[in-house]
């Protein structure tokens, strides 16, 4: 039956109504899933040889006192992008086919993600580089089965998690006020990592105990799924009840000030958007990466994180336009809808979540002036230029998005267009050699005053590039909506 299911799922891939795109996408998904292997397999290498000759340490040991930190990590990268599918095993509850096969089929096929295994290349190079450098052979097995199963685990927490979003931030708060500890030296999270990471090597029998685990978790969150696997229970499209909410003061701005109306009302009511406005939060902390590597002091880093740290809501928000519309799409363009006027609202609210970024920003002051002033210069950018590009690259992401679920799944098959990427060089790259370049040779106050000046070019000429945009969003029109209304 399982293989019955694959190969459904093959015939689904290449009968879909969009199969160049799908196959464009799987096409750079597999070159970055590639990208992704050779690092983890350079890593082991790095990490057995540079902790053994430099550093000449056990390095089974110093890696498993880092490994609760890979854990966490790897918790939170697959709550955050991956969920469980369960769209194309709906129609097979209404056939002949045990519910046992169909839910034990959907955590099989959690493992098949590259999300799951793409680790594993990590934990299976280093194993055989400890067995083929004098590491006991039972020890070396041990701990690679113990650490993938601990790894794999996480397949289970996330869908445990799914749609738990209170528990999800209670979690998250425990982890962060467990890594405060240890940071501060109050409690020795990484010697207890050793300790606990280390006894599947030393004590091999230990491996018994993450196979426990393992096969405990599989059946509660088997049971978990089963008790909700019904079209009218967990499987249903959640429903809400609409409240009546305006914000009187934005109805005096016409047009404009009534798109900004609903697009508020849109991020305050739904996940994906709450997520949004979460995950543009997050960004704001982006910078403080400066503190874990010299690289990111240099004026080109500072310059591209500075971008991201004001620009978060941009790049999330902004570059989906029109797709956070896609379900009322087709009948807006069925009115008259004044276009620049619902391009020009996005801008604008794109540009107000920026200036209070600038402001939260502030903090970096802490770190340096002279790194405020670099994402004060990038925030310029982003508002003057930067908005404008994202939305002009919104008018080719034609990509449908159910505000009522969480969107966790990445690289989504009409997201990807070469013209978007084209657009990323002034997004990105110009203001990064602008910046750099003027600051290396002219100082800081002039790299400062040369973004500003880009900025202000580009806020100043926006009436024409509107146009522009409002123009490539028309000549999408057609394709857009035929995007929105396909369901494959």
């Amino acid at each position: 039956m399982f293989v019955q299911f694959l190969r459904l799922e093959i015939k689904s891939f290449f009968r879909g109504t969009s199969v160049g795109v799908n196959l464009a996408m799987k096409i750079f998904r597999f070159l970055g899933i590639i990208s992704i292997v050779a690092y983890c397999i350079g890593a082991a290498f790095l990490a057995f040889f540079y902790v053994s000759k430099e550093m000449e340490q056990d390095p089974v040991k110093v890696v498993s006192k880092f490994m609760i930190i890979l854990w966490v990590a790897d918790l939170i990268f697959k709550y955050m992008l991956q969920q469980m599918s369960t769209q194309n095993i709906k129609p097979f509850l209404t056939l002949n086919i045990s519910k046992k096969t169909l839910v034990n089929y959907m955590l099989i096929k959690t493992f098949l993600s590259p999300f799951s295994w793409m680790n594993s290349f990590f934990f299976v190079t280093f194993a055989v580089i400890c067995m083929f450098n004098g590491f006991g052979i039972l020890g070396s097995l041990s701990w690679l089965i113990a650490l993938s199963l601990l790894f794999y685990l996480n397949n289970f927490i996330n869908i445990l998690l799914n749609n738990k979003e209170n528990i999800a931030i209670a979690v998250g708060i425990l982890f962060a006020a467990i890594g405060g500890l240890g940071y501060y030296n109050i409690i020795p999270i990484l010697n207890y990592s050793e300790k606990l990471f280390y006894s599947f090597y030393d004590q091999p029998y230990f491996t018994l105990l993450a196979i426990a685990l393992f096969a405990g978790l599989w059946w509660i969150c088997f049971h978990h799924v089963k008790k909700e696997f019904y079209l009218d229970q967990g499987l249903e499209d959640k429903k809400t009840f609409g409240k009546t909410e305006n914000i009187a003061f934005l109805n005096k701005y016409g047009a404009i000030g009534s798109f900004i109306n609903n697009d508020i009302k849109m991020l305050r009511r739904n996940k994906v958007t709450k997520g949004v406005l979460i995950g543009s939060f997050m960004f704001i902390f982006y910078g403080l990466l400066m503190f874990s590597s010299p690289i990111y002091k240099t004026p080109y880093m500072m310059m591209f994180m500075g971008l991201f740290v004001t620009g978060g809501f941009q790049f999330l928000f902004g570059q989906r336009v029109p797709s956070f519309d896609s379900s009322y799409y087709p009948l807006m363009m069925t009115l008259n809808v004044p276009y620049k006027e619902y391009l020009k609202a996005k801008w604008w609210l794109m540009n107000i979540v920026t200036a209070a970024s600038i402001v939260i920003a502030l903090f970096y002051a802490i770190i340096s002036w002279e790194v405020y002033f670099s994402f004060f210069a990038a925030g310029l950018y982003n508002i003057g230029v930067n908005s404008q590009f994202t939305l002009w690259s919104g008018a080719y992401t034609k990509t449908q998005i159910d505000l009522n679920s969480k969107e966790k799944v990445m690289g989504q098959k009409n997201s990807f267009n070469m013209k978007s990427l084209l657009l990323l060089i002034p997004k990105m790259l110009l203001p990064m050699a602008v910046f750099g370049i003027s600051k290396y040779f002219f100082g800081m106050t002039a790299a400062v005053v040369s973004i500003a000046i880009l900025g202000m070019i580009g806020f100043l000429f926006r009436e024409k590039i509107f146009d522009i945009i409002v123009k490539q969003y028309k000549s999408e029109k057609y394709s857009t909506l035929d995007a929105f209304k396909s369901k494959n």
